[in-house]
């Protein structure tokens, strides 16, 4: 089977002359997706564009063929192969633009004939096999004129003369049976029968089987033209009438250059002849095409030498990793050179593609292999050569995402796009060459980037010249002796400097002068800051000086490339655009295309707010909510004219996770974060269980304002009837209104700036009531500028109200809210909407309430979260806040705090 036809080659080498750099990159996500709704949908179906557990797969002609079954129990097993003509359309050109037509615009294809059912709805097993009946057929071949398929179960190959057109249609001649009803299995002596073939391949005038069940590949030097035809030469077995199996009683493997166990794919570049040896883990290539009975193979790949066949023989053709117990050499599981069931081999001439089933992925050669066991130089499925993330219990959230294969079956190449049957994922992953890379994790939350692990180390005590301190961070220490007439400061400083000062440490230190610590921050965001240990020592013990830590390691690092539909979101990358340009201040509505360029994120145009060559700013469209994973890739325009494309990255996606808006800088940086009112304020929370009769008061210096509880009524009526009492005192100094999350009551005094500040209050119900009142600080309190940010100039205080501005909180809770947010449109819902998943916030250690988060109305994809602040919190220029959502923290971010009760420093 020839992959490319002429006229299909010629246009390919014309592309390749313009844009000589597209290639596959490491770890890139897929570009296009056959068989699915989502990349994350997994559906099973029998629709002319649903997949069940995909096998076998063949391109020829600007035709797809598809066997939409398999062996090795993924379901559902649908019994037919599909045929998709004009799959140009299907794929599109890689820098095209995509059509903007559903939730899903890169999931793309429907089938239009379909053989081995009366119609594409149709799963029917036949019991009796036919000229048009399939059993789970495996494997697909055709060189534009005829059509093979593997029809494992019936222990035949089926051949059409020509690619047929109707549904259903019966096969001309039949292989492996004398005729299209026998279905004979031999184990003994084989002859021309065949057991489970699951390997077809057309090249030129020859036909190519893998009879897998007979460990044996079969070569017909010419295309049969009568049912049951013997083929000339036979592979892996001495003649066609011996049969030597594996001793499943002993387990004995005995590979050699000239035998194979179950092979699963046989296909030949026109030249050489590849055959995936799924039971001794490795794919044998011969240089020529044999000519002979059991002509022994030239170079093996998998196994370093044909006389070994261990799955990820890795001791052997892996490098070691460093050293193990003992002091022997330790080796990875797995490499660029191990293979665990590969299942199929393709090259073009001039690469070789893998399917490497057992580890969930495809090697890439990006010229063939010229020595046994050579690695390959790049994987698609996997982040790397190293890893398998494909395991649902490991990895949980990485289901079926972009980026990841679970036992690849098959492949088809047409010169730029390869086809990958992701069988355990019911679907075609489409992988595609491409102009430049985007690296792994370039999508990130704009607000958060990256959200970093930190600590701290306070220091408390006497100095005493010529103590000593020590922190040792990750087992490197760093000590620091007392001088004569030292300072906290000082002692302060230069351990920071120490620390910072080493290349290898693994955390950077800056100075909190208000609490005297020292702040711990490691040098890589994300979760794996979370492992980085450490203490404290002093010399001698007797001394006076004191360090406390806030724990045994750093904590809070979490991986910011988890994003939530909706969310703001940078793209991190190089040369992403020609120039940098931003979309217009307080748009309405953000363009998909700015400077030329745009972002897709599974097909979907996103809204941009600004591109630069490094750095573009988009929102996640709000439609792909639905999944776990999107794949997203930049397609830019340049000044000369010329079209290229990013590699696609796979976008993990979550309901939810919080981003704080900062200010540049080193994190934990300075957070955007404003003074709420110009007047004082107050919380009162309305708790517990709504009573009848029981009686909720709220107390404003000596004026009471008090509810019996109705039959029926719930704690919000308690809340809105003690709130309407209160505005319905027209002398009352204080005005009341509802929270905008929980129950509870706002006061705000009616009076600007410090008239209002002191004003106190208190809350109470009835002795035995079951409604809980609470007051949440003794005065209101706190009055500033509305809207004025925190500064050290301009600190928070205990007690108050701040604003904090965020993205990533997800969907709102209310269905009518939710169905005014409308993807890169100012939002224009009403501003009391709250999201789905509560929000809990820390500042300065202590819980802060949230007394308000939503979508803010007139902006887009931004949150407002409003914190009352604890009345107890200590003076620090560096007071720490986040904002969590279920087990999903934001980044931190500091702001000044001054406590007016604090005593003066000296």
């Amino acid at each position: 089977m020839t992959n490319l036809h002429v006229k299909y080659l010629g246009l390919w080498l014309a592309c390749a002359a313009i844009a000589p750099s597209a290639e596959f990159f490491n770890g890139q996500a897929a570009r296009m997706l056959i068989g699915q709704k989502t990349f994350t949908a997994q559906q099973p179906g029998t629709t002319a564009d649903t997949l069940g557990g995909v096998g076998g797969l063949a391109f020829v002609n600007n035709t797809l063929f598809v066997a939409d079954s398999n062996r090795v129990g993924s379901l559902p097993l649908n019994h037919r192969v599909l045929i998709y003509r004009n799959i140009d359309q299907v794929t599109l050109p890689v820098n095209a633009l995509v059509p903007q037509v559903n939730r899903c615009p890169a999931c793309r294809g429907v089938a239009n004939t379909v053989l081995g059912q009366t119609d594409f709805t149709k799963n029917e097993l036949r019991a009796v096999a036919s000229a048009s009946a399939l059993r789970s057929p495996t494997a697909v071949a055709s060189d534009g004129i005829r059509l093979a398929v593997a029809d494992s179960d019936n222990n035949r190959v089926l051949l059409w003369n020509s690619i047929p057109n109707n549904n259903n249609q019966a096969a001309d001649i039949v292989l492996g049976q004398e005729n299209f009803t026998t279905v004979i299995a031999p184990r003994g002596i084989p002859g021309q029968r065949m057991r489970g073939p699951q390997g077809v391949w057309i090249q030129g005038q020859r036909l190519f089987v893998a009879d897998s069940g007979h460990s044996r590949v079969l070569i017909w030097n010419s295309i049969p033209t009568r049912s049951f035809q013997p083929a000339d030469i036979v592979l892996g077995q001495p003649d066609f009438n011996t049969n030597i199996e594996l001793d499943l009683a002993r387990s004995v493997i005995d590979p050699k250059a000239d035998n194979m166990v179950n092979p699963v794919s046989v296909t030949s570049d026109g030249q050489r002849m590849y055959v995936a040896d799924l039971g001794q883990n490795r794919v044998l290539i011969w240089n020529a095409i044999p000519s002979r009975n059991a002509q022994a193979a030239d170079l093996v790949l998998g196994q370093k030498e044909f006389t070994t066949a261990s799955a990820n023989n890795s001791p052997k053709v892996c490098a070691a990793s460093g050293i193990g117990a003992g002091g022997k050499e330790a080796f990875p599981q797995t490499c660029l050179a191990t293979m665990d069931f590969p299942r199929y081999a393709l090259s073009d001439g001039r690469r070789l593609f893998i399917a490497d089933g057992g580890n969930d992925r495809v090697l890439v050669y990006n010229s063939l292999p010229l020595t046994n066991g050579q690695p390959a130089d790049l994987v698609l499925g996997q982040a790397n050569g190293g890893i398998n993330r494909s395991s649902d219990s490991a990895y949980p959230n990485l289901r079926s995402s972009a980026d990841l294969l679970r036992t690849p079956m098959s492949l088809a190449w047409d010169g730029t796009n390869l086809f990958v049957s992701d069988t355990y994922n019911r679907r075609i992953a489409v992988f595609s060459l491409h102009d430049q890379p985007l690296p792994f994790t370039a999508v990130r939350n704009l607000a958060s980037r990256d959200v970093f692990a930190t600590a701290s180390i306070t220091l408390q005590g006497t100095i005493k010249e010529g103590d000593e301190i020590s922190i040792t961070v990750s087992g490197r220490v760093y000590k620091y002796k007392f001088i004569r007439d030292d300072t906290f400061a000082n002692i302060l400083l230069e351990l920071t400097k120490k620390i910072n000062a080493d290349v290898d440490a693994t955390v950077t230190a800056s100075v909190i002068l208000d609490l005297r610590a020292i702040l711990l921050t490691a040098r890589s965001g994300g979760a794996g800051g979370n492992a980085i240990d450490f203490t404290t020592a002093k010399v001698p013990d007797t001394s006076l000086m004191t360090l406390t830590t806030s724990g045994a390691t750093l904590i809070g690092g979490q991986d910011a490339a988890q994003v939530a539909a909706g969310t703001l979101i940078t793209v991190l990358g190089e040369n992403l655009s020609d120039s940098t340009v931003s979309a217009p201040d307080g748009a309405l509505e953000l363009p998909r295309v700015l400077g030329g360029v745009r972002v897709y994120f599974d097909g979907l145009e996103a809204p941009l707010l600004m591109v630069s060559p490094t750095e573009i700013r988009a929102q996640i469209p709000w439609e792909v909510i639905d999944s776990s994973s999107a794949n997203a890739y930049v397609r830019i325009e340049r000044a000369g004219g010329r079209v290229v494309t990013t590699s696609p990255v796979a976008v993990p996606l979550i309901a939810q996770n919080p981003g704080i808006f900062a200010v540049e800088g080193l994190d934990p940086r300075p957070g955007v974060i404003g003074h709420f009112s110009d007047r004082a304020t107050g919380t009162v929370s309305v708790d517990g269980s709504a009573n009848t009769n029981d009686v909720a008061t709220v107390v404003i210096e000596d004026r009471e304002y008090s509810y019996t509880v109705q039959t029926g009524d719930d704690l919000a009526k308690i809340r809105d009837a003690i709130v309407a009492k209160i505005n319905a005192a027209a002398d009352e100094k204080v005005e009341a209104f509802a929270a905008g999350v929980f129950t509870r009551i706002r006061l705000r005094a009616k009076q600007p700036g410090d008239a209002g500040n002191g004003i106190t209050y208190t809350a109470k119900s009835n002795e035995g009531g079951q409604v809980i009142m609470t007051a949440t600080t003794p005065a209101l309190c706190c009055a500033n500028t509305a809207g004025a940010l925190v500064t050290e100039a301009n600190p928070a205080k205990p007690g108050e109200t701040i604003v904090v501005t965020a993205t990533g909180l997800g969907k709102l809770k209310n269905p009518d809210d939710q169905a005014l947010v409308r993807t890169g449109i100012a939002f224009d819902g009403r501003a009391l909407n709250e999201p789905f998943e509560f929000v809990s916030s820390l500042a300065g250690g202590k819980t802060a309430n949230v007394l308000y988060a939503a979508l803010k109305p007139g902006a887009i994809g931004i949150y407002e979260v409003h914190l009352e602040l604890n009345s107890d919190l200590p003076t620090n220029s560096k007071t720490q806040v986040t904002i969590a959502q279920d087990i999903y923290v934001s980044n931190v971010v500091t702001f000044a705090l001054k406590n007016p009760n604090d005593p003066v420093e000296p």
